[in-house]
């Protein structure tokens, strides 16, 4: 489902006038069409099914590298993403790092970073977030387990309330074998290793 940019200007036109703004000074007569297209952008994902990049998988055992089969987890560190908070509709962003232990099936790198742009493009929770793509991954891969672990400043905290500027939120969604803490403590400990 597509964002209704037309309506979503008319209602920006209306809630500047709510807050006692004139929609038709200089600097805010284009402002309702600007902030209809950022939402364009911003809920991509809403109605997008988050699993189709995931559809082209890879057999370990007779793909382009058969010889060098995976004997651990595959991890991407630090993929950035961007959503907005359903709470109060302002930003949150951050990375998303993304560990899973293959099975016979991998999947191209460049996929990972897409489900997670799918997902994080629709109001959002960063707890449920985490664990959509963990569902995602554990249920279109074949995976023997998976761990997403999510860090990320909220503009709600940040820029109101008690503004802490320098807070940051860590989540952990988990599946599988990685589901067991001790399991996945060598990939929580890769995560903060920057050699």
């Amino acid at each position: 489902m597509a964002v209704d940019r037309e309506r979503v200007a008319a209602l920006v036109r209306e809630l500047l006038e709510a807050i006692g703004e004139d929609p038709d000074r200089p600097g805010l007569k284009l402002t309702p069409g600007r902030v209809a297209e950022a939402y364009a952008e911003f809920f991509a994902g809403v109605g997008e099914d988050a699993a189709s990049p995931l559809a082209h998988t890879i057999s370990v055992t007779r793909g382009p590298a058969p010889e060098t089969l995976p004997s651990g987890a595959v991890m991407m560190r630090d993929i950035r993403f961007r959503s907005v908070c359903e709470h109060h509709l302002l930003p949150f962003r951050g990375h998303a790092h993304i560990a899973y232990l293959p099975g016979e099936q991998v999947v191209g790198l460049g996929a990972l970073p897409k489900v997670v742009d799918i997902l994080a493009s629709r109001p959002q929770v960063q707890e449920r977030l985490g664990e959509q793509i963990a569902d995602v991954i554990a249920g279109s891969l074949d995976t023997r387990g998976v761990l997403i672990v999510l860090e990320a400043t909220h503009e709600c905290v940040t820029m109101r309330g008690g503004r802490q500027a320098d807070a940051s939120t860590v989540t952990i969604a988990a599946r599988g074998e990685l589901a067991d803490p001790a399991a996945r403590a060598e990939l929580i400990a890769l995560l903060g290793s920057r050699e």
